[in-house]
């Protein structure tokens, strides 16, 4: 899967060749790390990107800019200096050196403000590591060169060594959040290290496995997001064994398992170059994907004994352009197996009424939070 370089636009927005809108890819990455905010694309709405890092980089520079311009976050660290008027508290041994030599200086102790912060780090470190990068065009590369000035003296991370779990936000650098979760898609979700320790952005739209964790990430959160009363998750299912021996079988971890009460949807999100395999002249599903949710949707059935319930199975796979729409159920010994595709080569609007049809029909709600 490539870029297309000429273009195939839709709307505003540049298509790549397996079907997925840029712009999607970036809905995707948003919902999947939790950095979406209502409105946040409409700033970017009326530009085309050939590379979602373009798109990242764009969205980085105008909200550093803003931040920029209502003042760049500064913490209290601690200092030390020689001073001609005592500031916070003394270094007596220090003092008495200055007092020594015949220094009219006090050596002491004390906090300061500063832009030389954690928030700020990893904003620059981001910085230079799109400037650096060859898959950010130079164009945009000079919307973030016009802000790097502002953090002259603003040290780097290495992000080999570094946690986010100890990023926190309060009532003074809530405006970060949004600038620090885009950094920390990029770092997670699009940056890899080669074996020298060097960072690289990777040809995210070339890399299959990446794009199907990325999907079912997308679509779980999705879920989470809109549906709290689906208590979305990723669930275990364990296997119902009639001897309670379970050594050696493999753990069955769902992609994203839906619940309301005793109706159950279990969901296979699936994502590949061509969404169908052709035997022997004609297309049939991958029967391991078959295999599997069937497998999922029999033993979460057998947990609820003699309860009144409905489990259900959806294979949901990204629809390629190579492919047709697929919309069918399957009634298999008694389960409901359905498959349907999720056409990503849409405005993302549609894609969210597509994921909102599949739960709206099969839980018989309409409530969606925004």
């Amino acid at each position: 899967m490539r870029v297309l370089g000429t273009g195939a636009f839709r709307g505003d927005t540049m298509s790549v060749s397996n079907g997925i809108f840029i712009k999607n890819i970036y809905y995707m990455l948003a919902y999947a790390f939790q950095t979406i905010q209502k409105g946040s694309m409409e700033s970017v709405a009326v530009e085309s990107f050939a590379e979602m890092y373009d798109l990242l980089a764009v969205i980085l520079a105008q909200g550093i800019a803003r931040q920029v311009k209502s003042g760049l976050y500064q913490k209290y660290r601690d200092c030390q200096g020689d001073v001609e008027v005592v500031r916070g508290k003394v270094n007596m041994r220090g003092t008495i050196r200055h007092l020594m030599a015949n220094r009219h200086l006090v050596a002491c102790e004390f906090q300061e403000m500063a832009v030389d912060n954690m928030l700020n780090r990893l904003l620059k470190t981001t910085i230079l590591l799109l400037l650096r990068s060859e898959k950010v065009q130079k164009q945009y590369k000079e919307n973030l060169r016009r802000e790097l000035p502002y953090f002259s003296s603003v040290s780097t991370l290495d992000m080999r060594r570094f946690s986010w779990s100890v990023v926190r936000f309060n009532s003074n650098n809530n405006s970060y959040r949004q600038l620090i979760n885009i950094c920390q898609l990029i770092w997670q979700g699009l940056v890899m290290t080669t074996t020298e320790g060097i960072y690289k952005l990777p040809a995210l739209l070339d890399d299959e496995e990446r794009l199907c964790r990325l999907y079912e990430k997308f679509i779980l959160a999705y879920y989470k997001r809109h549906y709290p009363i689906l208590q979305a998750r990723a669930a275990q299912i364990p296997w119902a064994v009639d001897d309670g021996f379970t050594d050696l079988l493999p753990i069955m971890q769902t992609d994203i398992h839906l619940q309301v009460e005793n109706r159950v949807l279990i969901i296979d999100a699936k994502y590949y170059r061509q969404t169908l395999q052709r035997r022997y002249h004609s297309e049939k599903l991958h029967s391991q994907n078959l295999y599997q949710i069937f497998s999922y949707v029999q033993n979460r059935d057998y947990q609820f004994g003699t309860q009144e319930r409905q489990v259900a199975g959806l294979l949901l796979y990204a629809r390629s352009e190579r492919d047709r729409e697929l919309n069918a159920v399957y009634h298999i010994h008694g389960q409901k197996i359905a498959v349907r595709t999720l056409d990503l080569n849409r405005p993302f609007g549609e894609i969210a009424h597509q994921l909102d049809e599949i739960v709206q029909k099969y839980f018989n709600f309409p409530v969606k939070v925004d």
